[in-house]
């Protein structure tokens, strides 16, 4: 038997209020109503970036959903009126959080030059010389920045990218992928949602460095099946984090 995609959704809807409604402490926190609204990032995904979307008061909005509103500039108001997130163009969702160890230093000042050619306001997480440093440092310091909410995207460049995508990687929250050109910039946000980029300085130029980022910044993520995917991930990594 195949479902239409607004069958399919009804149906996740219903095991998500299911799940919610079963969990501990669920009565006190008003997940029994059966009714109730979820909104996902798909359904945010579907508005215009830089809108604003009214929000039932007692709907819930998962985490992905309001990433994805964030990062689109897309306020989610309830019925009152209520900011339910950042509004658009404000706080740190026109804020990228930068860094690099000593291979990356040039490339990195290049870089911030370019984010506020594009509108965005680069935090430099350092390093601030050429002199020998240790990369997980400051990738760690990127990725922090994200996970904390103080950025809505990092950038991290060492000598090939790859180590500071490990070390990004073990911050929980984070999503970091290597990029090396415009086509996986691209599916690492439609497809998987990154919110860290990490590039290699020794394998780049500064201007096909900049497409990357450009392509990066402007590619949405996709929702749909990707937003099942990525919350497999996530959930890998909360197992963990419970000790499992």
């Amino acid at each position: 038997m195949s479902y239409s995609e607004d069958e399919i959704r009804q149906i996740v809807r219903r095991v998500v209020l299911r799940t919610l409604r079963n969990a501990p402490g669920a009565a006190l926190s008003g997940y029994e109503r059966p009714h109730r609204a979820v909104v996902t990032a798909e359904d945010v995904s579907q508005s215009e970036p830089g809108t604003a979307i009214q929000v039932p008061a007692e709907a819930l909005v998962t985490p992905l959903a309001r990433q994805v509103a964030m990062e689109r500039r897309i306020a989610l108001t309830s019925n009152a009126s209520d900011t339910l997130n950042v509004q658009p163009n404000s706080g740190p969702a026109r804020v990228v959080a930068i860094g690099c160890d000593h291979g990356g230093f040039e490339m990195k000042e290049n870089l911030k030059a370019f984010l506020i050619e594009l509108g965005y306001h680069p935090l430099d997480c350092g390093t601030h010389s050429e002199e020998s440093v240790d990369y997980p440092d400051f990738a760690f310091a990127v990725a922090r920045q994200v996970a904390d909410g103080s950025a809505f995207r990092g950038i991290v460049i060492d000598g090939a990218g790859i180590g500071s995508c490990m070390a990004a990687n073990k911050v929980p929250g984070v999503r970091a992928a290597m990029c090396y050109d415009q086509a996986t910039a691209v599916n690492s946000r439609d497809h998987n949602n990154a919110n860290v980029l990490t590039l290699g300085a020794g394998l780049l130029g500064n201007n096909l460095a900049r497409q990357i980022i450009k392509a990066w910044l402007e590619t949405d993520f996709g929702g749909g099946r990707h937003e099942r995917r990525v919350n497999q991930i996530m959930e890998i990594e909360r197992r963990y984090l419970k000790g499992r």
